[in-house]
Formats: C-alpha cells, structure tokens, sequence
C-alpha cells in the first residue's frame, strides 16, 4: 500500500529517498509498529509486518549461510537483515528480508557506521513474497508495467537475487542471475519447486532444503 498521499509528500522537509536514507521517514509515515517502508518504483510503500511463515523460510536461508560459514573454511559470507539497501542515483530505498556480503564488506560497512548498505556492498538479496505485496518483487509481466524491486535490483547490478514465491499457484524459489544495468532486467534464472533442495552457485556453493516450505493460505 501507499504510504503517503500527494499532499503530505508535499509538506514533507525532504524527498523521500533523503528521508528514508537518514531514517527519518518513518517519523511521517502512520504505519503498524513492525511495518516495513521502502521507496518503490518512486512511491512510498508500507508493507505490514510479516507473518511467521514468512520469517520461517527467511531464517532458513539465513541458517544455510551461516551453517556453511561455520563448517567450511574459506566461507567468507554473512547476512544482514532489516538495514536497508539504498540504489544511490536511482532514488529506491528497499529493505530486502536477507542480503549476503562478504565478510570484510561486512565489517568495514560496521566499522564506517552507515545506517544503510549500498548495491556494491551486496552480492545476493533475497525476497520472501507475502500476499499483500508480491507484485513488488516479482519479475513485471509486461513493458508497461511499474518498476519494482526487481528492476531496481537488476538495475543496480545486484549479481544474484532469490525470490521464494510463496503464492500456491507459484510456490518455487527462483534465482534470478546476471543484471543488465541499462535494461533493468536479470538475463538469466534458474528455479526450484517447494520440496526441492536450492543450490545457490558459486561463490557460494550452498544448498538449502525446502521440506518444510509451504505456499500462503488463501
């Protein structure tokens, strides 16, 4: 949903974008505590706090990260969760349910203080759809549809970008791979149904078990 309408985005003492990269936006935005509020496709848009099911299969994700950091040697990936991913130059602020960097990005982005990371930062995002707003992350069905995340992501040249589609006429894991910056559009997936297990490639190289995966009731 929108988070603003056209007059209160006129009385505010920024953009939006600067706002939301200071923090500040949510302070003029009237959302449930937990809500998520991002910059998509140039609009504010409040998502409500997510269900368990939804967090379920993101910690999941997050396990298998953390799983292979703890028994491999050489695993150099760590997550985040909640930050924010600002495109600079874009004007889009997306808080992704799990982002994947390596682990001296990692520190030195703790050690500068920044309140929200940037796209060179970033190797993998990932995307657990909820039924209020899964046509933010999905891949648009047509030219003329409204940029979303997944644009944005492309467009910044994320190089990977997991989204688990949890609508049961979907219900797979797809990895989208290889952004093209200037068409806003990833050039390659690949795709697993619920029950299946996902291998992300390298420089990951890391498999995660779907047993447990459920769509969303209806």
């Amino acid at each position: 949903m929108k988070g603003l309408s056209q007059e209160e985005l006129s009385q505010l003492p920024d953009t939006p974008y600067n706002l939301w990269v200071r923090g500040e936006l949510d302070d003029y935005v009237d959302a449930p505590e937990g809500s998520r509020i991002e910059i998509i496709g140039g609009e504010v848009v409040v998502s409500p706090p997510p269900e368990f099911s939804h967090n379920a299969i993101a910690g999941e994700i997050n396990c298998a990260v953390i799983r292979a950091r703890v028994l491999r040697e050489g695993f150099t990936w760590k997550t985040d969760s909640g930050s924010g991913l600002s495109l600079v130059g874009v004007g889009e602020g997306f808080v992704p349910d799990l982002m994947v960097l390596d682990e001296e990005v990692f520190l030195a982005a703790w050690r500068s203080g920044i309140k929200r990371l940037v796209p060179d930062q970033v190797e993998l995002v990932v995307e657990v759809t909820s039924y209020s707003n899964a046509k933010n992350d999905r891949e648009p069905a047509g030219r003329r549809s409204a940029r979303n995340k997944w644009n944005g992501y492309a467009a910044a040249e994320i190089p990977y970008y997991l989204l688990v589609d949890r609508s049961p006429k979907v219900a797979r894991s797809i990895l989208y791979s290889i952004p093209d910056q200037a068409l806003g559009a990833y050039l390659h997936q690949e795709s697993w149904a619920f029950g299946e297990t996902i291998h992300l490639p390298d420089p990951f190289d890391i498999e995660i078990e779907t047993r447990e995966w459920k769509p969303w009731d209806e």
